[in-house]
């Protein structure tokens, strides 16, 4: 009975000695953030996702390509559940109401600002731009869930959007060639064009360029540190540690609610006001 005891406390001991060495590993922080071709649900479990090819083509439904499609759903249900309230009554109540605020918000504050006259046409897209990047960053909040928005590939899918948006408004507005044109300044001397040209070139890419980054590392930057600051419990070796490194956590969480509104208002905001240039771009 002795032996059995003395037994199961060696391995109680070496299960807490692997797990605190594997946690020292950085790498795991990584693994949590990073997409991948699982969900892991522990302990009760880890959902395996579809992995498939088409023509040689690697279209596996990952991990933040399954809350694309859910958020997508989720966006769906509630602008069909919206649109039928306002079906039923012009004043609308409960969730339909906060809905009709945020919308109110980024129409009167965000798009006609920036874009000025003409900005009906983009209020759809840019409507739609809001809530996705917003509903992606609270859903990444969200235990066995994931910051979709936290993925380069996604927020650079967004950002090239929003370029070809831009520059379809400025074409759309002015005529192609006027459109370039008007990008160099009139009555510049030849010379000092050779260097004014490239730069302005470079300029059309590094908007979209920044809007891609600034999302990304905004909303990756909050989870490494919370997972860094769990991380210091195992590192450390000592659950004294964990009551400083839990209410941190929840301080950063907390922290992650307001990064999360604002990054969606700036991603918005910034592709309204490169709209708003392109659009006027002759002022």
């Amino acid at each position: 009975m002795f032996l059995s005891q003395n037994a199961n406390t060696t391995a109680v001991v070496d299960t807490l000695t692997k797990t605190a060495q594997n946690n020292s590993d950085p790498s795991w922080i990584m693994h949590h953030v990073l997409d991948g071709h699982s969900i892991s649900f522990e302990p009760f479990g880890t959902l395996i996702l579809p992995q498939f090819h088409v023509f040689g083509f690697d279209l596996s439904i990952t991990k933040h390509v399954f809350f694309i499609f859910l958020i997508a759903a989720i966006l769906i249900i509630i602008a069909l559940s919206v649109a039928r309230t306002y079906k039923k009554s012009i004043i609308p109540k409960g969730f339909a109401n906060l809905f009709e605020v945020l919308i109110i918000f980024v129409r009167d504050e965000i798009v006609a600002p920036s874009i000025g006259k003409g900005y009906e046409s983009f209020l759809p897209y840019l409507l739609t731009l809001f809530f996705f990047i917003l509903l992606s960053n609270l859903f990444g909040l969200i235990p066995y869930s994931a910051t979709v928005t936290g993925n380069i590939a996604v927020t650079a899918a967004l950002a090239s959007i929003s370029f070809v948006v831009t520059q379809f408004a400025g074409i759309k507005s002015h005529g192609a060639i006027r459109y370039f044109k008007g990008l160099v300044p009139s009555g510049m001397p030849k010379l000092i064009l050779i260097i004014i040209i490239p730069l302005e070139i470079l300029g059309l890419f590094t908007k979209p360029f920044a809007l891609c980054i600034r999302l990304f590392a905004n909303m990756i930057a909050g989870h490494i540190v919370i997972f860094s600051l769990l991380g210091l419990i195992f590192i450390m070796h000592t659950i004294y540690v964990a009551p400083v490194s839990v209410g941190f956590a929840l301080f950063i969480e907390l922290l992650e609610l307001l990064v999360a509104v604002i990054q969606a208002y700036i991603f918005t905001m910034l592709t309204a006001l490169f709209i708003g240039m392109s659009v006027h771009s002759d002022h």
